[in-house]
């Protein structure tokens, strides 16, 4: 790497992260408080316990989900970190403008947990992105992707007045739709035949799986967590069926579709963790276990499937390099989220179930969130493409030593393509 990048992002980096905090505690300052502690607000420390395990989550479960690159073990975790850091306090601003009272914004547990799963939207992007972006282009991402993400929170939640309280289509079905919009328009053409460093190991894998299993198990908390209190047991009960049946489905589909019928990692990392994306949007809706098992049966399946046959066609004829294969883990189970939920809202007033949601506004809150985040994706990519702001040359991208220092022994020539075979991101020349 040459010397002259490295003093350049240095201080590009440094000044950017030292600005952006100033901007935020000044901003802090003058707008945030503290909920007032009456008695009858002290039942919402009851959700602390959820908080933890969303942010849990957040950071160690999204984290070490994305360390499968055999040499960017270190960006993988600890830019996630950065973002997420970065994220939950200016989610906590962009989600509070829209609720303040007096010119105030009142934070408690609840607004604690919705300014993470903010930052959820970015780390999902931020899977397309993987090994392609520089500290500092992160850095800009969550600030513009928090803000575009706010007002179509707004849009669905409070104007469109839809239910998506495990948030299918506002977090998984935006967050993956605006980090492929934003990978199409950084398009690298010398990436096309594939790079060195873009492949896994076995070591890199089992890390990678430590983020499935902390995913897998706190899931049913993520979707439950800002739930009406009445509906919390029912959106744990359909999450934990859900994710039980993806589980089975992805094991099986990952055998049949593979040579020789052998299990492929890479499946069994994301396409198990489907069945949570899928129920959430109606998690809290009366769609019994059953219902539950078959939208995350179904979940299991398309992402398979996703990784096998779109993510090659995504990257040779649609120019879209999706690292991780977010499309397939949270873009198709979001979508198909969003279309279960208007189902289930048919359903319900058939039912004649008190507070049911209406299926237009349901069809409409996943029609605006999808082209929002392809829109805001696409310029947030135009932004990130300035060439100021310190894009890594092609023969630096997947390596942590670009912005790491890295221990001597992983410090090794370059070498050839290794045999294994990596699904996530399958490279083909047209």
């Amino acid at each position: 790497m040459p010397s002259a990048f490295a003093t350049n992002m240095r201080f590009k980096f440094s000044i950017l992260a030292i600005f952006l905090e100033v901007l935020i505690i000044v901003l802090f300052g003058i707008f945030v408080r503290y909920e007032n502690n009456q008695p009858s607000k002290e039942d919402k420390l009851l959700l602390y316990p959820f908080f933890q395990d969303v942010h849990v989550m957040i950071f160690v479960g999204f984290g070490f989900l994305m360390t499968f690159l055999k040499k960017y073990g270190f960006s993988s975790v600890s830019i996630n970190m950065l973002i997420a850091a970065l994220g939950l306090q200016w989610g906590t601003l962009m989600q509070g403008f829209w609720h303040m009272k007096n010119q105030t914004i009142n934070i408690d547990i609840e607004s604690m947990i919705n300014a993470d799963f903010s930052t959820a939207t970015v780390l999902i992007s931020f899977g397309a992105l993987l090994g392609k972006t520089s500290p500092v282009q992160m850095l800009i991402m969550t600030i513009l992707e928090i803000t575009i993400f706010s007002c179509n929170e707004h849009l669905v939640v409070n104007v469109l007045r839809a239910t998506d309280t495990g948030a299918s289509m506002t977090i998984h079905a935006f967050g993956a739709y605006f980090g492929l919009a934003a990978a199409r328009v950084l398009y690298r053409p010398g990436l096309k035949e594939g790079h060195k460093n873009e492949e896994s190991s076995y070591h890199s894998d089992m890390f990678a799986m430590i983020g499935t299993l902390f995913l897998w198990l706190f899931w049913p908390s993520f979707n439950s967590a800002i739930a009406h209190p009445d509906l919390q047991q029912r959106a744990i009960i359909n999450t934990y069926f859900s994710m039980a049946a993806c589980t089975l489905t992805a094991f099986a589909l990952s055998s049949l579709v593979k040579h020789r019928g052998k299990l492929d990692m890479v499946h069994i990392q994301n396409a198990t963790l489907a069945g949570g994306v899928a129920v959430g949007s109606c998690s809290d809706m009366n769609i019994y276990p059953f219902g539950a098992m078959l939208i995350g049966s179904i979940a299991g399946v398309i992402s398979v499937i996703g990784f096998k046959f779109l993510t090659p066609f995504f990257s040779s004829k649609l120019k879209i390099h999706d690292t991780c294969g977010v499309h397939n883990l949270h873009g198709l189970p979001g979508l198909l989220g969003g279309l279960a939920s208007i189902i289930a809202a048919v359903t319900q007033v058939k039912l004649r179930e008190t507070d049911s949601p209406s299926a237009p506004m349901q069809a409409a809150a996943l029609g605006c969130t999808v082209g929002i985040a392809l829109v805001g994706g696409a310029f947030a990519g135009l932004i990130l493409n300035l060439p100021f702001l310190g894009q890594a040359p092609d023969e630096n991208c997947y390596d942590d030593s670009v912005y790491w220092e890295v221990p001597a022994e992983e410090r090794q020539p370059a070498g050839q393509f290794s045999d294994t075979e990596d699904h996530r991101t399958v490279n083909i020349n047209v």
